[in-house]
């Protein structure tokens, strides 16, 4: 089944909403991106930049005059990038100042991402997103999100199982985007990426994105890449992503990048409600059908 919508940083764009504001909701976020230093990774480091200063001009137009208090943040993540004492480390976020500072605003990001490597090895999600969750100042009332890119599965590094990774990110309340080497079909159609909810996205060939419904399934995934990332983001109520569409390019690209930061904005403002604890265990089983749609895996080619 396909639907248009009408999305939500497209209506706060055109100012929908109540009077005085697009959609009178105060917006206060903490968004960290972590992120893989592979060597294969440089382009992804560039899409960052401009992913995140569209993402900020599309939150800030849906708070129009209410509250917008929202704050970046970049971990990077492989050992030999920056030792093995900081397989996930903080992106300094203001480097004109003394000591490294967490959290900045969208144009400090842009800064921060120029500082990305591509020389590391042994990447470990996990660990880097324990590493934010355990070291960064989350905000107790912003809603935390973390948008991990990486076209490579575990590499197990230390980091926590899937249960215990799950477990801390629920405990933090941290919705969870996985940018992932990964393809995705809604029933036979590829989308560039689903949501917790069963919505698939698809390019529409003009640089925008349609919705779709049907049944999730997957192709080629880079290793475990499924069980790791997929699974778990959303498990948190966030969604998956197919980095091999925002590599494709051109129009495909634009719809990527459209529907990513559409499907955010969305997120931070009507955050889902808690994934239930007592289903944790189903969650991170053969099927994620406690989120309200069937799966069915395709053989990895």
């Amino acid at each position: 089944m396909k639907k248009k919508i009408l999305g939500v940083a497209l209506a706060a764009a055109m100012g929908l909403g109540g009077a005085g504001s697009a959609l009178a909701v105060p917006v206060i976020a903490d968004i960290i991106a972590v992120v893989d230093e592979s060597g294969s990774m440089s382009a992804e480091h560039a899409w960052l930049p401009g992913m995140i200063n569209a993402m900020d001009a599309a939150l800030l137009a849906a708070a129009g005059g209410d509250t917008f208090d929202v704050q970046y943040g970049l971990t990077g993540y492989g050992t030999s990038a920056h030792g093995t004492s900081q397989r996930g480390h903080v992106h300094d976020m203001d480097a004109g100042t003394g000591g490294v500072q967490q959290f900045g605003s969208a144009t400090d990001f842009a800064t921060a991402a120029g500082d990305l490597v591509t020389t590391g090895g042994t990447e470990d999600g996990y660990e880097a997103m324990q590493f934010v969750l355990d070291n960064y100042a989350l905000r107790p009332g912003a809603r935390t999100n973390l948008i991990l890119v990486t076209d490579e599965d575990r590499d197990l590094n230390g980091g926590p199982d899937k249960t215990s990774m799950l477990k801390a990110l629920k405990k933090n309340q941290a919705l969870v985007n996985a940018v992932i080497n990964c393809d995705m079909f809604m029933d036979q159609t590829q989308v560039l990426g689903v949501d917790s909810k069963g919505n698939g996205y698809v390019a529409d060939g003009q640089g925008g994105f349609y919705t779709v419904t049907g049944t999730f399934s997957t192709g080629s995934c880079d290793g475990s890449t499924e069980a790791d990332y997929i699974d778990l983001a959303l498990a948190t109520g966030g969604a998956a992503w197919d980095l091999g569409l925002l590599r494709a390019g051109g129009d495909t690209a634009t719809s990527f990048t459209a529907a990513f930061v559409d499907i955010k904005v969305g997120e931070i403002i009507t955050p889902p409600p808690p994934v239930p604890e007592a289903g944790t265990l189903a969650l991170l089983g053969i099927g994620l059908t406690g989120l309200g749609f069937a799966r069915r895996r395709k053989a990895k080619s």
